[in-house]
């Protein structure tokens, strides 16, 4: 199920292949079962399951949570997108660079974004329905993004965004936040912050 992908830049990001078992109703496969998951690196508990639909090009990122970080599993239910993790953990080896990952629902991937890591994600399709499971419940003291466009990052979006939340459109570089507001590396590889 879970695949060590030679390419993926943050080996604490995890990418899964659920086996989809496919006949003449359609589709069926097991999006979340502890155990599997546990076995194949994701160790923290996910607690809260949340669901977005968006249109053709809308981008949402780059999005975090500090000081109670979010890990999340992420898989598409609907549609195509380009899904976004830039490392932002103060100290580590990968701090500021960025992997993407195409997602969508026929092929069924997904990826498990642990604390520490900024998400974002653009639509590819005509619409994109998305499911993302989180270690924490979410903390709207803690919301926090950084700029899409941040020239540092340089993230390779592929299209112009269509739709900018507010607090995406007004989001912060990553250079001018403040150290102590932006999770430690651990100096491990399972993906958690200090």
């Amino acid at each position: 199920m879970a695949m060590n992908n030679p390419e993926n830049l943050f080996p604490e990001v995890l990418e899964f292949h659920p086996r989809i078992h496919r006949d003449g109703r359609g589709f069926f496969f097991e999006a979340w079962k502890q155990s599997s998951y546990r076995d194949a690196g994701v160790v923290d508990e996910l607690v809260q399951l949340n669901i977005s639909r968006s249109w053709h090009g809308v981008l949402r990122g780059m999005h975090y949570q500090y000081p109670n970080p979010q890990g999340k599993l992420v898989w598409v239910l609907e549609g195509e997108i380009l899904d976004v993790v830039a490392d932002i953990r103060k100290g580590s080896p990968g701090f500021g660079k960025w992997q993407s990952y195409n997602l969508d629902s026929d092929e069924g991937k997904q990826i498990y974004v642990p604390e520490g890591f900024a998400h974002g994600f653009q639509v590819l399709s005509q619409s994109a329905t998305v499911a993302y499971m989180c270690t924490r419940e979410y903390d709207p003291d803690g919301d926090a993004a950084i700029a899409w466009d941040d020239p540092d990052l340089n993230i390779n979006w592929p299209l112009p965004p269509a739709v900018l939340a507010d607090k995406d459109a007004r989001a912060p570089r990553l250079s001018t936040i403040a150290g102590g507001s932006l999770p430690v590396f651990s100096g491990s590889t399972d993906g958690q912050a200090e």
